[in-house]
Order: structure tokens, then sequence, then C-alpha cells
């Protein structure tokens, strides 16, 4: 190997480490690793960015786009209300939501349809008195198995399709995914409502929804600010991030019946205002012997404050790569930012009672958040936080859900048609939205998934390298003397294997980004269809079920379900198996060897 190689080599190598350690985020790895390609000369300096205009990260903003607008207008809702759940049965109950969230990942991002369909999950299981943590795996692996259909589906789709317009001057078309994608899709799904949500632990099955775990009410307690107090003449914020240090939320104060909030955290406290404070009992007591002020009995005016018309309490989901993952309440100043009182926090099932305002958040940690009721919502989507609470249709939103699906429909048809590139069809698509204000301008930005955007930008420039390099080659012919003697069909089954571990510890884009050149080369030494194997790598770099690190779909529902790390195997492996011995075949069959 020449010096090009061997540099090249050990990038990806140490990227490959990064992306699986976890120790920083994968865009940020996927940076590094392009800024050091091209000072050792890798990449010329020319084209470092190139990935950033590259058409795979176009049409996935673009798709990302569409899917916040189809979110805004109401589409999912009213699909969701005119197929309710049906809840006789587990069974019937996983079929239906599945059923709901799989056509839907095919037409749109996969994490945009479970985020949407997870409030409807979480509330139809507690009205059937069932644990959330049946219906919300299926519905996450569901919504994985639904973005295989088409080509605007998943990422890895886009990735692969605009190699093979790379290679070969024509990219996969919009449903040239769907005979293998769909054949799995259907199995998987079948799969996923008739045995696989049985082999979820019973632990996990019989837990109580996440809101259960809280019990807010019992924790709220108040407390009277006598003549004397130490906290006469200090302010509500003062107050309130001395309280939090004792793990300790100061809620707000009740004066002359009228009720303050901790938003307010420039109001100065006055003798005989009554603290309204929440937490473990031993800690509000030794927080208000702090302050030398009383206790008194609980009447009613407490709790009023959780329930005052204005006001509302929410639950919600950390997703991955929101700006509140790695992060503390203290870091992001939620109350005094936000004007957002955390009462309490979940993870993985167990609600946290140690120094909330300094423990950093995960994705999947389930938050209670307390606040006015419209801003709430503001902040629910600044932060990047999922709501597991449904919200209700509002007049007028079942027009725009009809346009938007109108946009969306002629923006796949002129691509699926030729008229136009996926690109600028699906980028022509997003424009509209935003012009008729379906999607905000001051939401256009909060739409994208910036981490994925900076990875893809920055890991195409590294792939073309691969090949520039001859270093793909290398691989390929590795590959290819291992196999010596095998069946190609033998060699597609085990190259999907590969492609879909790799996918279960690191990002699923990247792992297209990598694959895809290599299974290219692979068949070009065979001497057989290279579509075929473009094709196992498109599935199994999307095919994600074993970890919950795999998939943001699987991190986001870490917490509501409170599934442990172990408990994806369970029903992902013979998952996994299944689309092995299903997508194989077909995959041969469509694109013969």
């Amino acid at each position: 190997m020449n010096f090009d190689q061997t540099s090249i080599f050990v990038i990806l190598g140490l990227a490959l480490i990064g992306f699986i350690w976890g120790r920083f985020r994968y865009d940020v790895v996927a940076f590094v690793a392009l800024i050091a390609a091209v000072i050792i000369g890798v990449i010329p300096a020319d084209r470092a960015f190139l990935g950033f205009g590259h058409p795979a990260t176009i049409t996935v903003i673009g798709v990302l786009i569409m899917s916040k607008a189809l979110q805004n207008s109401g589409f999912v809702e009213i699909i969701a209300d005119r197929l309710a759940p049906l809840t006789g049965s587990p069974s019937t109950h996983i079929g239906t939501l599945v059923g709901i969230g799989a056509p839907l990942s095919a037409i749109m991002n996969n994490v945009g349809a479970l985020s949407l369909l997870m409030p409807v999950a979480v509330q139809s299981a507690i009205k059937a008195k069932r644990s959330p943590a049946v219906v919300l795996m299926p519905l996450s692996f569901g919504t994985i198995l639904g973005g295989l259909v088409t080509l605007i589906g998943t990422p890895p789709n886009i990735i692969i399709a605009t190699y093979r317009g790379t290679v070969t001057g024509e990219p996969f078309g919009m449903f040239d995914f769907s005979p293998a994608g769909l054949a799995i899709a259907v199995a998987g799904s079948l799969f996923i409502a008739l045995i696989g949500w049985r082999l979820i632990p019973k632990s996990r099955r019989s837990a109580p929804p996440p809101g259960e775990l809280f019990h807010i009410e019992d924790y709220v307690a108040e407390a009277i600010v006598p003549e004397g107090s130490e906290a006469i003449g200090r302010s509500l914020g003062e107050i309130d991030d001395e309280s939090r240090d004792q793990d300790v939320v100061l809620i707000g104060l009740i004066r002359s019946q009228m009720r303050i909030y901790a938003a307010a955290r420039h109001q100065f406290i006055q003798a005989d205002d009554i603290l309204v404070l929440e937490g473990p009992a031993e800690k509000i007591n030794k927080f208000v012997s702090s302050l030398t002020m009383e206790m008194v009995g609980l009447e009613g005016e407490g709790t009023a404050f959780l329930k005052a018309d204005h006001m509302s309490v929410n639950e919600v989901v950390v997703s991955p790569g929101s700006r509140m993952e790695g992060r503390s309440a203290r870091d992001l100043r939620l109350a005094g930012r936000y004007g957002v009182n955390m009462l309490a926090l979940s993870r993985q099932g167990q609600p946290l009672m140690r120094r909330l305002n300094s423990v950093q958040f995960r994705a999947g940690d389930v938050l209670l958040f307390q606040g006015e009721t419209e801003r709430l919502a503001q902040v629910m989507a600044q932060l990047g936080c999922l709501p597991l609470a449904a919200r209700p249709l509002q007049i007028g939103r079942a027009r725009k859900a009809g346009l938007t699906a109108a946009i969306f429909a002629a923006a796949i048809a002129a691509a699926a048609l030729g008229f136009l590139p996926l690109p600028i069809s699906i980028s022509a698509a997003a424009a509209a939205v935003v012009l008729l204000n379906i999607l905000p301008v001051t939401q256009l930005y909060e739409s994208i998934d910036w981490p994925v955007v900076v990875l893809l930008g920055a890991m195409m420039p590294i792939g073309e390298a691969l090949e520039s390099t001859g270093a793909t080659r290398i691989m390929a012919e590795v590959i290819g003397d291992a196999s010596t003697g095998l069946s190609p069909l033998l060699i597609l089954a085990a190259l999907m294997i590969i492609t879909m571990t790799l996918s279960d510890i690191m990002n699923n884009a990247a792992t297209a980004v990598v694959a895809a050149p290599i299974a290219f080369g692979v068949a070009q030494i065979l001497g057989v269809n290279p579509d075929a194997f473009l094709m196992a790598v498109a599935v199994g770099a999307s095919c994600a079920f074993l970890t919950p690190i795999g998939h943001q779909n699987n991190a986001i529902i870490l917490g509501p379900g409170g599934y442990h790390f172990s408990d994806y195997w369970r029903m992902g492996l013979p998952l996994e198996v299944i689309i092995v011995f299903v997508g194989v075949p077909v995959i041969a069959w469509v694109f013969p060897l």
C-alpha cells in the first residue's frame, strides 16, 4: 500500500472507532476525519466541502423539511384519528400502529413518523391498560422497516442511489427499492405484531407508563415565609437556583391568594409569602429549615399550581442530537432562559431523585416540564424534545394536510417520471410549503437534523477518497480472495449481515457511505450484478435493531418504554435473521446476479 492508501485506512479506522465509542457525536467525528484527510493531502482542499452540496445531502434536507411540514399540517393526526388503534389484543394494537407507521415512514423521515405516532401509541396503551413498552419497540422497528420501501424513506437509500448514479451514470429510481423493501417490511411487520412483542421481557411489559413513575402531587408542599426569614428580599431566581442544588424544585409562591410562578425570577420574596416546593419530603424539610421558613399543611393551593388553566405539565422525551443531549438543566438555564420548570426525570423507566439540576440529559430520558401552555410547546420545539401527549387537531389543519400531501405527491411524481431530478423536485416542494406558511420560516432550520447533514457532508469526500486512492479496490480484493469458491448468493448475504452489524453500532448513513464502494468493488471482482450488492448494503445499513444506539428511533423510545440496553436484541436478532432470509432471495430475483 502507498502513503495515501495507508492514510485513508488509518483515518477511516479511527473514525469508525470514534463512531462506536460514542464519546463525541458522530458529526464531530466525521468532520474531524474530513479535516485530517485534507491536511494530510488525501482529499484536495478544493473538494473538501463539496459533500455539503452533494445531491444526497440536499435530498435529505428536503425530506426532513417536508416531514416537518407533514407534521405541522395535521396529516398524521387525521390518519391516526380515522384508523384509531384497535386495542382489543396486543397483536391487533401493534398491528394497527405498525400498519400506520410503516407506510408513513416510506414517504417521510422515519424519525418524524415515530415522533408523530409515539404519543398516539402511549395514550392508546394507557387506555388499554397496557404498558407502553408493549407497543413502542414494535412501532420503532416498524417505522424503520417502512423506510426501506422507497428512495426517500431513509438516508441510506438516498446515499446508495446517488452512489450508483456516480459509478454507472444512472441512480436508482424512487421505487427501485420497493420490491425488496416491501417484502421485508411486510414479513418483518407480521413477525413484530404476532411474535416479536412477546420477546420483550415480561418485567418491561408490566411496567407502568412514564407519568405514573412521577406522582408529583405526592411531593408538593408549602412553606410560609415568616418575619425574619432569610428568604425575605431575595429573588425567586436566587431561591430557585439554591433549591435545585438541594434537589428541591421551586414551583412558585402564593401571595394574598395570587399565584406567582417561578418563571418570574426577578420577583422578590416578602414576609407571609407561601412558597410551593416539589421534591422528597426530607429534602424539602432541610431546605425550608436552611431559610428559617415554616412548613404548612397542603391545602390544595400547591397542587393547583400544576393544574391552572394557563399552565401545563407535559412529559417529553430527549431526542438524539437535540440541544439538550449531554447538557444539564443548569447548563441550559431552563428556568431563566426558557421559563419552564423541570419537575422530574426518568431514565430507562426509573425516576432519578439526585440533583436534577446538574444531571446531564441522555437521548431517551423522559422529563416532566411545567410552564405556560402556549410557551411550553414552543420551548419543546426549541430544545428539540418530543412530547408524549397527543396534540388535538385544530380547525383548518385538514385543508393544510391535503395541500401538503398534494405538494409532496407532486414532487415524488415529478422525480419518479423523470421530469425533475429528485434533489430539485424535493427542494421545490420544500420551498412551496415555506411560501404557503405550512412550515413557518421560524421552524425551517429547526426541522433539519443538522448533525446528519454535517455527517453526510463530511463523509462524502472520504468515500470518494477511498476510491480515488485505490483503497476500495484493496478491500474488495481482500473480500474477493477470502470468498473464493463461495456462491455469490452467500457473499451477498454475508455483505448484508456485515453492513447490518456495522449499522447496529454506528450511524446508518456513515455505514452506507463506507460500505457502498466496497460492495460495488466486490461485485466487479466477482463479475456479478453490482445493483444486487448495492441493494444489500441499502437494506443492511437501514436495519439496526440490536441496540438503542444503532438508530435514532431506538434511542427515542428507550426512556418512554423503560427499556434496558439488552432488551433490543431479543426482538431485533430474530427480526434481522428474517430480513436476511427474505431480503437476499428477493434482491437476487429482482437484480439477477
